[in-house]
């Protein structure tokens, strides 16, 4: 029968050969990579007689008293109850109280066992079974925790190994796909775009060598560092911490078990892990939020993010700003600013890319489909199944599809964005009504991009995050939604005619006759698609007319915004000279998104081969890269405008009559008024519905409860930024004499 393999040691030997004499290289010994840990700028000494004798009279212990150095402010009287073993190095100890929060406990090391350790300047330890190879920040606080330990192979959080270690250690991330067939291996800095990069392209060898070699190289692979908490961090009433790395300004109370961990904290982004929490392999940012039983395993939490509530976390990246509670999520790549809030929603095998809201009893899994666990999911930004949605993967979703509530019982491909999606299971359909966020819903629509751009706390800003709604990737899709919606109109009203025998180009053309005529017969046709759902039920699309005049309005708005943003940077004075500066040759290109951060397709092969060819030589190079793509979104968003306008209008902009520009300023006015009319309009049917009203005693209660519509602070801001474009367009067309 096995037996558990316990060793004996001598006692006078605990603390010592951290690292074995093979791994020390030539002339060093076992604390060289302690001492080059160590930054704290505090010189230590040994100890005076005298202080040896306090220290023993306060009921403290040592297998050497000439391995504890102390610096020269040192207090004995502030050492009580300790047991050290090995090298102990202890900073200032002054007669003070250190203060966090409710908690208030007095400078010093009590009742605790101790192995080679180095502590800043007043530091609190106090009730720690067992403290073992940390280097403890000045003004820390350690209070009522059972272990906190550092192993001579740790790698807090990271997919490396150590030296001698075998490959099956190495910890993967297995991101959008159970079968492992995406993994990459996390590190402490790993970017959204970082993981998007690395787990699609899969048949690309080279990159995926190249990634590897840069997680690699990024860190060392020798033995024996250190773990480390960091100044003013605060860790209390905890059970197993072991080779977990703290910034500073944390704070840890009540967490069951951390185990190989970075955790980012700092003054730009302090963060909280909490009561009953269980985190293993893994890598946390700046500022995140942790509480109440989350178990994560093989994760990376991005800056800012927050899991919550008994939240799983398990195999999946989670974006900057997103937050995650009650649910279970595994497998996944999710881009910053995601919201999952629900304690019956699950998540499995999934790209998310950003902007999303996943609802109570949504199931986006399990993708087994009885054969293998190799399905994905794919939704573009601003995804939102709406409440006990269940989806079969494969599927894929453009930008701002909201689903509504139902099974979909097969695989979806679904290319309009801004629709709504419906299981018609009385008629046996799928219901699609492109546009629906616009038609319907304005206020969500708008109100959530502002609330994503006024709720990014990221302190570091290497890629650059777009959260309006109308993007270069939303746009591109619009411009395919309505080519598809010609297509799919031109073959009903064909069909119609008992016209059967159709090419694809005469359905093209006779669909875009009747839709950019605005014909109302539309409406009475019976307008299907066959190529959204795996099934041999109708898919049919509502509002089709309705939609395509929507589309056609936002991609002139879009375009004329960027025309004034063109107009703002250049600084034409008349009307000739804005012609001479607009680009006379315009394409839209294909975009990405890229972790949030939106490139031409054109820039991420650049990149691609960069990497493959050795110029970008590791992930700082990389991140440096996306901060200067970053840099040029904006101009880069603007060619995009400018190419959508001249495709939507067919007019050469560098030969615009003023005619013609006052006619594209007028009607972005009039869009405009249009969204702004239905930001209001939309959040004004929560104050005239009889079904919302009923709850309240009458409409003066209602408006205590839920707030008087004329103060909502959102609606006010979007009609002072539409006086603020009015007046814009205004001085420009005296500007350049229109």
């Amino acid at each position: 029968m096995a037996q558990n393999n316990i060793t004996k040691t001598p006692l006078e030997a605990l603390g010592y050969g951290f690292i074995k004499d093979h791994h020390i290289p030539k002339g060093k010994d076992e604390y060289y990579l302690r001492n080059m840990q160590m930054r704290n700028g505090i010189h230590y000494r040994t100890l005076t007689a005298y202080e040896i004798e306090q220290l023993v009279r306060n009921g403290n212990t040592t297998d050497n008293w000439n391995h504890i150095l102390v610096s020269d402010s040192f207090n004995p009287d502030l050492v009580k109850n300790c047991k050290f073993h090995g090298l102990v190095r202890i900073g200032k100890l002054e007669p003070i109280c250190l203060g966090f929060s409710d908690l208030k406990t007095p400078v010093g090391l009590y009742n605790s066992t101790i192995i080679s350790c180095d502590f800043g300047d007043n530091v609190v330890i106090n009730n720690v079974n067992y403290l073992s190879h940390y280097i403890i920040g000045s003004e820390a606080i350690i209070t009522n925790v059972n272990e906190l330990v550092t192993t001579n192979h740790s790698k807090f959080g990271n997919g490396i190994i150590k030296a001698d270690e075998k490959e099956e250690v190495r910890i993967w991330l297995e991101l959008c796909n159970e079968n492992t067939g995406r993994k990459v291996l996390p590190f402490d800095g790993m970017l959204p775009g970082d993981a998007f990069l690395w787990s699609r392209f899969r048949d690309d060898k080279v990159l995926q060598t190249k990634l590897i070699e840069f997680t690699e190289k990024k860190f060392n692979n020798k033995r024996g560092y250190y773990g480390k908490v960091g100044d003013r961090t605060v860790i209390k009433n905890c059970n197993i911490i072991k080779d977990v790395w703290v910034g500073s300004d944390a704070y840890f109370k009540g967490a069951n078990k951390l185990k190989n961990l970075t955790v980012n904290s700092g003054p730009e982004g302090r963060t909280q892990i909490g009561e009953g929490c269980e985190m293993v392999n893994g890598t946390i940012g700046l500022g995140c939020r942790i509480f109440y039983g989350v178990k994560a395993v093989r994760f990376i939490m991005a800056d800012h993010s927050q899991l919550k509530y008994g939240a799983r976390l398990i195999n999946s990246y989670l974006g900057q700003n997103a937050t995650i509670s009650c649910c279970e999520v595994l497998n996944s790549l999710i881009f910053p600013a995601h919201e999952q809030h629900h304690n019956n929603s699950f998540l499995c095998a999934a790209l998310v890319m950003g902007q999303s809201n996943i609802a109570a009893g949504a199931t986006i899994g399990s993708n087994h489909n009885s054969r293998s666990a190799d399905g994905e999911i794919i939704m573009g930004r601003g995804f939102w199944p709406g409440l006990c949605v269940s989806l079969k993967h494969n599927s894929i979703f453009a930008s701002f599809t909201m689903i509504n509530k139902g099974d979909y019982p097969a695989e979806l491909n679904i290319p309009i964005p801004f629709c709504l999606i419906s299981n018609d299971t009385k008629n046996d359909q799928l219901t699609i009504m492109p546009a629906y966020w616009f038609l319907y819903n304005m206020y969500a629509l708008a109100r959530n991009a502002w609330k994503y751009a006024h709720r990014d706390k990221r302190f570091d800003k290497t890629q650059e995050l777009e959260y309006n709604y109308l993007a270069p990737d939303s746009i591109n899709e619009i411009f395919t939604a309505l080519e598809k919606l010609e297509l799919y109109t031109g073959k009903a009203y064909l069909r119609s005619e008992k016209k059967l025998d159709t090419d694809l180009a005469e359905a093209l053309s006779v669909g875009k006759l009747l839709l950019k005529s605005n014909n109302k017969l539309v409406d009475s046709l019976f307008i299907t698609a066959d190529d959204i759902e795996n099934s041999k039920r109708k898919t049919v699309l509502v509002k089709v007319r309705q939609a395509y005049k929507v589309f056609e309005d936002v991609l002139l708005f879009y375009g004329v915004k960027e025309l004034i943003g063109f107009i703002k940077t250049n600084g034409p004075t008349s009307l000739a000279e804005l012609r001479k500066q607009l680009p006379s040759k315009l394409s839209r290109d294909k975009w990405i998104n890229l972790g949030g951060q939106l490139m031409p397709e054109a820039d991420l092969t650049e990149l691609r081969k960069k990497i493959n060819t050795g110029k970008i030589k590791g992930w700082d190079d990389l991140h440096a890269q996306y901060a200067i793509k970053g840099s040029l979104y904006a101009n880069q968003k603007c060619a995009h405008g400018l190419a959508t306008l001249k495709e939507i209008t067919g007019l050469p902009l560098n030969k615009l009559d003023e005619h013609q520009l006052s006619y594209l300023f007028n009607s972005a006015i009039a869009t405009m008024e249009w969204i702004t009319k239905g930001i209001h309009d939309s959040r004004a049917k929560d104050y005239s519905n009889p079904f919302r009203k009923m709850v309240y005693e009458s409409f003066a209660e209602m408006n205590e409860v839920v707030g008087k519509l004329e103060d909502n602070s959102f609606i006010k801001e979007q009609i002072m930024e539409l006086k603020s474009f009015k007046k814009e367009i205004s001085s420009l067309k005296k500007q350049l004499g229109v």
